[in-house]
């Protein structure tokens, strides 16, 4: 028990704020990722047995994670709003041109079609390679590269089409 016990808090010492990260951008929602978190390494816990070679730990919590943010959809039904998400304000100011960007950026990310978000996350923040990405989403690893392509090649159309926008907040 003591050796599962250690494992266990090796896993969330080193893995939770990746797994956060990722959390965070499947929901958009902070409570709602700590709550993915959380179920994810209870999952882990009872499982842990089953994870063999420790350099397959988080594939494996990130699978969990997934699999997670699934069944919350099955559980419960969400009522749609009127509003698109990208057009609902933080509340917090931005001050620097950095979080500026960084909203812009993460605004475009949100308003890419799923198959081609989910891979960039993963390749950015998670920092997976390819053929990583392909396990984790059972896809083969040429798609993922092509989906990861088109997902790049997008943003860089939305970067070309407001240069102009963008620069006219230095007034």
């Amino acid at each position: 028990m003591a050796t599962k016990q250690v494992r266990y808090e090796a896993l969330v010492k080193g893995l939770h704020g990746d797994l956060f990260r990722y959390a965070y951008w499947l929901c958009h929602d902070k409570h709602v990722a700590e709550d993915l978190v959380q179920e994810t390494f209870l999952r882990a816990w009872r499982a842990l047995d089953s994870l063999k070679d420790e350099k397959a730990a988080k594939s494996w919590l990130i699978t969990i994670l997934r699999r997670e943010n699934a069944r919350r959809f099955e559980r419960k039904r969400f009522d749609m709003s009127e509003y698109e998400e990208a057009s609902i304000t933080d509340n917090l100011s931005t001050s620097t041109e950095q979080e500026i960007e960084n909203h812009w950026l993460r605004e475009k990310i949100a308003k890419l079609p799923e198959e081609y978000r989910e891979p960039l996350v993963l390749q950015v923040l998670g920092g997976y390679s390819g053929e990583e990405i392909a396990n984790l989403l059972s896809l083969n690893k040429n798609t993922v590269m092509t989906r990861l392509f088109r997902a790049r090649n997008q943003l860089k159309d939305a970067l070309d089409e407001e240069p102009l926008a963008r620069g006219s907040y230095n007034g």
